[in-house]
């Protein structure tokens, strides 16, 4: 039985196993989206809402998506439009010792620009601060926004997300 069904959140393993993971190699070309789609389910708004082409679900549309990173751009689209919230970007080389995530949030209150945010992993569980650097809001986003937060870069295959304030 997978992680997912038995734990709540896929195990870092299942995810290396999906085709829409990153590799090591691909974590170091820069700001790049990471699917952490490891469900069969039918489900295609990362590749209908993706403007270069760069994620394929294809057919059938329970295909687990496969991402091009020539192609992708860090535009965030597929981050907000993911049902699932299984999609992030991720910029390993943010700086000399931070990364940055970009993820969706759509709770109230909305971190502010420059607040120390404590940031979690696939379970929940607390495994640093960072800093929000950015809040992106647009039309294409709906009413989605998008937190731009850096943080210690040793944890980037850990954080997924932040803690509700």
């Amino acid at each position: 039985m997978s992680c997912l069904k038995k734990c709540g959140a896929p195990s870092i393993e299942e995810l290396r196993a999906s085709p829409g993971f990153p590799t090591e190699e691909d974590y170091k070309t820069g700001n790049i989206a990471v699917i952490e789609c490891i469900e069969q389910i039918p489900c295609n708004p990362c590749e209908t809402s993706c403007p270069r082409g760069a994620i394929n679900v294809g057919n059938p549309i329970t295909n687990l998506p496969t991402i091009d990173l020539s192609k992708c751009t860090g535009c965030g689209i597929c981050v907000v439009k993911c049902p699932g919230i299984a999609i992030h970007l991720m910029d390993i080389n943010y700086n000399e010792d931070s990364a940055m995530i970009t993820i969706p949030y759509e709770y109230l209150p909305l971190p502010q620009a420059n607040d120390t945010v404590t940031l979690v992993d696939r379970m929940g569980k607390e495994v640093c601060e960072g800093k929000v650097e950015k809040i992106l809001s647009s039309k294409a986003y709906d009413l989605t926004k998008l937190i731009k937060v850096s943080f210690d870069k040793k944890y980037y295959e850990e954080i997924i997300s932040i803690k509700r304030i």
